[in-house]
C-alpha cells in the first residue's frame, strides 16, 4: 500500500513562504530513519533536521515539495495557501497514492485520492514526520538565502517568525517583498 505523509512548515511566520512536502517511505527506509531519531521537525534541532534530511536523500526516499509565496498567502489566506501547497506536493508524485495522511484536522480539497487527517500526525506517523522535516529544512534554507539578499533583517536567525528582534527590525526598516502584508506585525 502506498501511503504518503504530508505536512507543512511556515504557517506562523511574518515573512517567507509556506512549504509543504509529501513523502513516501518504504519499510527499510522507515527503519533506518526511525533509528536515526526521526520525529516531528519542531522537536529536532536544526542540525539534527539537516542530518535526517541528508539521510532521506541518501536513502533515495521519494518526496515532493511545493512553496506558496507571501503574495499567495496574502491573496488566499494562510490556510488555503497551505492546503494548496499540500495538494501540489501530492499531485507531483510519480504515482497515485492509496492513502494520504495529512497532519492536522483539515483534509486537502479536491485531492482525488483517499486521505486521512491525523492531529499531531508529525508525532504519530513516520512518513508525516519525514514530510515535516523535508518541509522545514527547505523553508529554513529559503530563509537563509533571503538573509543574503536582506542582511539587515536577520532572516537566517529568526526564519521570519515573529520574534521580538524581527518585530523591531520591521518597525525600523519596514517590510520586504517577502513579508506577509496580511499578517499583523
Amino acid at each position: 500500500m502506498r501511503v504518503l505523509g504530508v505536512d507543512e512548515a511556515g504557517r506562523g511566520p511574518l515573512a517567507g513562504p509556506v512549504v509543504a512536502a509529501a513523502v513516501w517511505l518504504e519499510p527499510g527506509q522507515m527503519q533506518s530513519l526511525w533509528k536515526m531519531g526521526l520525529r516531528d521537525s519542531k522537536k529536532l534541532s536544526p542540525s539534527r533536521r539537516e542530518k535526517i534530511f541528508a539521510e532521506i536523500l541518501r536513502l533515495g526516499v521519494v518526496w515532493r515539495a511545493q512553496a506558496a509565496s507571501a503574495a499567495r498567502i496574502d491573496r488566499d489566506n494562510i490556510l488555503q495557501a497551505s492546503l494548496w501547497t499540500m495538494k501540489r506536493s501530492v499531485e507531483q508524485f510519480p504515482f497515485l497514492p492509496d492513502l494520504v495522511v495529512v497532519d492536522g484536522n483539515c483534509s486537502i480539497p479536491g485531492l482525488g485520492c483517499p486521505q486521512k487527517t491525523v492531529i499531531k500526525g508529525d508525532s504519530r506517523v513516520l512518513s508525516v514526520a519525514a514530510a515535516s522535516v523535508v518541509a522545514k529544512v527547505l523553508r529554513d534554507r529559503v530563509m537563509t538565502t533571503l538573509d543574503t539578499c536582506y542582511p539587515d533583517y536577520g532572516f537566517a536567525r529568526h526564519k521570519g517568525y515573529p520574534t521580538k528582534m524581527h518585530r523591531e527590525i520591521l518597525k525600523r526598516l519596514g517590510p520586504t517583498p517577502w513579508h506577509r502584508k496580511s499578517f499583523s506585525w
